[in-house]
């Protein structure tokens, strides 16, 4: 099947796009991986997005879907494995032929690299606060991690478990000064700063702790916890993008009217090389990409 446009991602960027070209009387196919929205979901509350001030992700989420479906956008489920020729093929078999295609797949969060960590993910270790803070209710939990998604999750979490300890790196913060100051006021929260996770405590094959290690002295030392919740950073989902279309980290390399070096496939969002990474600045990216795909298709 063809399309003028195939959007990868339903995120902020994503689905922004979809709405502008939609608007532009334009077919649009959306291509999700996971979950429709990206991020907005797994994020429990918003409150730096314009006019909508303390909005719930889920809700946000919920409005961009709404917003481009009944526009007429058509957003599925799948993987992308590969773009050839403006043809983009998913790993169930299907391909799509598009005029445009906008890159929108946005990042995916950093791994906790400590030995048999992978084992205890979702028994212990968890990268969604909002998807599974409910099972450390009344339990004490760490959470790794310095910024903006570090302390929001925090914040939500200690309306639930008993106590947070934050683990940092470094002597000082790099999130929001409105965040670290309400972090800084929560009784439930301590924050243990220059140390860095060492391994996991485990007993009865149950984690019960987090070995930490300070960066100036070496020192090891335990926190006693039930769960564990790193935000550590993220990495751009562009595995499926020719490396020619890369920066040295995998961000998509784009200009100013989000147009990569090929003609037709543009990007958007968090997955692009930038400084800010924010739902607005995801928007106002998709818009663009969409505005300028629109030019592209009118003399192609």
């Amino acid at each position: 099947m063809k399309y003028d446009v195939v959007i990868i991602g339903a995120g902020p960027a994503g689905l922004s796009a979809s709405i502008y070209a939609l608007r532009a009387n334009l077919s649009v196919l959306v291509v999700e991986k996971e979950s429709f929205g990206g991020k907005l979901p797994k994020t429990y509350q918003i409150d730096n997005y314009p006019g909508l001030a303390n909005i719930k992700g889920m809700e946000l989420a919920d409005n961009f879907v709404n917003q481009a479906k009944d526009l007429g956008a058509q957003i599925i489920v799948g993987e992308v494995e590969k773009i050839e020729n403006k043809v983009v093929y998913l790993s169930d078999g299907t391909n799509y032929d598009a005029r445009a295609i906008i890159i929108a797949t946005g990042t995916k969060e950093k791994t906790l690299a400590l030995p048999n960590s992978e084992k205890y993910v979702g028994r212990g270790i968890s990268y969604c606060a909002v998807c599974d803070g409910f099972f450390y209710r009344n339990k004490p939990v760490v959470i790794i991690g310095g910024g903006n998604s570090a302390l929001e999750e925090a914040l939500f979490l200690a309306s639930i478990v008993e106590k947070i300890t934050i683990i940092i790196r470094r002597d000082e913060f790099r999130a929001d000064k409105s965040l670290v100051q309400k972090v800084l006021e929560n009784p439930k929260i301590e924050v243990i700063y220059k140390h860095l996770p060492e391994s996991l405590a485990i007993e009865d094959d149950k984690i019960v702790g987090l070995n930490i290690k300070n960066v100036e002295t070496g020192e090891i030392s335990t926190v006693p916890c039930k769960g564990i919740f790193p935000y550590i950073g993220a990495n751009p989902e562009t595995n499926f993008i020719s490396k020619d279309l890369l920066n040295e980290n995998g961000y998509l390399l784009v200009n100013e009217n989000m147009e990569t070096k090929v003609p037709g496939i543009y990007g958007a969002g968090d997955c692009i090389e930038k400084d800010l990474r924010q739902i607005v600045t995801a928007c106002n990216d998709g818009a663009i990409a969409a505005n300028n795909a629109i030019k592209y298709l009118k003399n192609n």
